[in-house]
């Protein structure tokens, strides 16, 4: 009998030692038997619902055992013990971490699971992703838990917005818990009436998906949700409306630096240069050769190669302009069809001339880090490489006012462009104010070329795409007016925009050619008529 007793003494005492072994007299032990003991299951279901508790644990391990169930590196043995398979093909204990060497194939079995399963699985990861103490990471989880809106994720999500301090974290993590209600079908009517409104509030495309999904509500969450419709459809169509005068504007500022150069040699000399394209094409290759020759030589300053071509650009392809101007043009002066013909000629000629130096194939021009990506601003969605052409082009525009105002070659230039004789009488050396103005607005077209191998494929071809719309812009604008050419510019573009989703590409740019000869029916210089010789009696 005393043997007896002290036997059972024996068990009572050593029943504490074995689950303090096992991971601890605390909840989580329960936590964790319950979760390897549903795992281990062969059922499916089972499977689920132990990665759901396990998930909900807080156990640090809890993200290590259910990442291996996601990479089917998880195993049980018959006692219901889960383990890890190494690399190496060795086993650890998934609870602890500690390395099992007596554990070998034939002693476990692979966790299977369903497409049911995995999708718990994908959502406890993002659930656990929450906890992370980097608050990017947490952003990207409670972006992942709002897209599949699994109800399962909900105990996370209230554990974790009782913790988190971030604020954009948090709203974003309350939007996920609004998609996840709505998903539930245990969530109380209140409950689905606050998640439409945290949708309604948020109001792009994602909320407005799931709210129109939503099916089999009652009643009153129903209305709200279709009111909450209705709501995010005006403020999409508003940003839709923003988004278009973004992409005009960004359009209108590629047709402003094709056209900013053929405004000052058309305003002031009176030619009809269709070789200008050429002079776009040209810059465009400059770049090319230039992130080319500091990708062999200057390896450490190929991110800044744009910032080095646009002087290059500047230089080379203004230089081509004053030898045209000096060889070509001086001699047609007051003869538009010759020059038309000519230079229609020239611009042949360079094409050609490109494509044996380096062939008819595109060639690539790198987009620099510093320029690849986009952000969101509002519901706006601005790509880098279109802003930071947007900025170039009005700097441009800027630059060249200035220097049209306050230096001698600027004020030469007016000069002439006003009345050309007299600016002869007065000294100014009209054959090399020609020769500097077409070399100007030449080195223009070449620094338009640089922004344009971002966004077109560098070809011979590629300033034939936009000679007609510089002319149409120049004209539109106003000849050599640099200010009729800039508002002419972002017009074009920003029509051309609205236009294209209701007519197409091609009826809406027809239509914007008709509107603009009705335009020039009855103003035949423009919006902001400039004096100069080409107007002259």
């Amino acid at each position: 009998m005393h043997r007896l007793v002290a036997l059972l003494l024996l068990i009572f005492l050593s029943l504490p030692t074995s689950r303090a072994h096992a991971g601890g007299t605390d909840d989580a032990y329960d936590e964790l038997s319950a979760s390897a003991l549903a795992i281990s299951s062969d059922s499916f279901d089972s499977v689920r619902k132990g990665v759901e508790t396990l998930a909900a644990s807080g156990d640090p391990r809890a993200v290590v055992v259910i990442g291996a169930l996601h990479d089917g590196l998880l195993y049980a043995r018959d006692d219901h013990a889960l383990f890890i398979q190494q690399p190496d093909g060795s086993y650890v204990d998934a609870h602890s971490g500690a390395k099992a060497p007596d554990v070998t194939d034939d002693d476990v079995k692979v966790v299977r699971v369903n497409n049911a399963v995995r999708s718990t699985i994908d959502a406890a990861l993002g659930g656990l992703q929450l906890f992370a103490p980097d608050a990017r990471t947490r952003l990207h989880a409670a972006a992942a838990v709002f897209t599949s809106h699994d109800p399962a994720a909900l105990p996370a999500l209230k554990k974790a917005l009782a913790e988190e301090a971030d604020p954009a974290v948090k709203r974003l993590m309350e939007q996920a818990q609004a998609a996840a209600l709505l998903s539930a079908p245990d969530a109380s009517q209140a409950d689905r009436l606050a998640a439409v409104a945290t949708l309604r509030a948020r109001g792009d495309q994602d909320a407005r998906g799931l709210l129109a999904a939503l099916t089999g509500q009652p009643g009153p969450v129903a209305s709200a949700a279709a009111a909450a419709v209705v709501s995010i459809d005006h403020v999409l169509q508003a940003w839709s409306l923003a988004q278009s005068i973004y992409y005009g504007i960004s359009l209108g500022s590629v047709l402003l630096l094709a056209a900013a150069g053929l405004a000052i040699t058309f305003g002031v000399m009176g030619v009809i240069n269709m070789a200008h394209g050429e002079m776009v094409m040209i810059g465009a290759y400059v770049t090319f050769v230039v992130q080319q020759l500091m990708h062999a030589y200057l390896p450490s300053l190929h991110g800044i190669s744009l910032l080095i071509a646009v002087p290059m650009a500047f230089l080379v392809a203004g230089g081509v302009g004053v030898v045209v101007e000096r060889s070509l043009i001086r001699w047609l002066y007051g003869r538009p069809l010759e020059t038309l013909l000519a230079t229609w000629g020239l611009s042949l000629l360079l094409q050609q001339v490109v494509r044996s130096l380096f062939g008819a194939n595109n060639q690539g021009v790198d987009t620099p880090d510093w320029m690849s990506g986009a952000f969101q601003l509002g519901g706006l969605t601005l790509t880098l490489n279109r802003l930071y052409i947007i900025i170039f082009a009005f700097l441009v525009v800027a630059a060249l006012m200035a220097a049209l105002r306050y230096t001698p070659l600027g004020l030469q230039m007016r000069a002439v462009t006003q009345n050309r004789r007299m600016a002869a009488a007065m000294g100014i050396r009209t054959p090399w104010i020609d020769a500097l103005t077409f070399g100007l607005g030449s080195g223009i077209a070449g620094i338009a070329g640089v922004a344009l191998s971002q966004i077109d494929n560098v070809s011979p071809n590629l300033g034939q795409g936009y000679i007609i719309d510089s002319f149409m812009v120049v004209v539109f604008g106003g000849v050599g007016n640099l200010w009729g050419t800039t508002l002419g510019a972002l017009t074009l573009g920003i029509v051309n925009k609205f236009l294209e989703p209701i007519a197409g590409a091609v009826l809406g740019k027809i239509i914007v050619l008709v509107m603009l000869i009705l335009f020039v029916q009855r103003n035949p210089r423009g919006m902001f008529p400039l004096k100069g010789r080409a107007v002259e009696v």
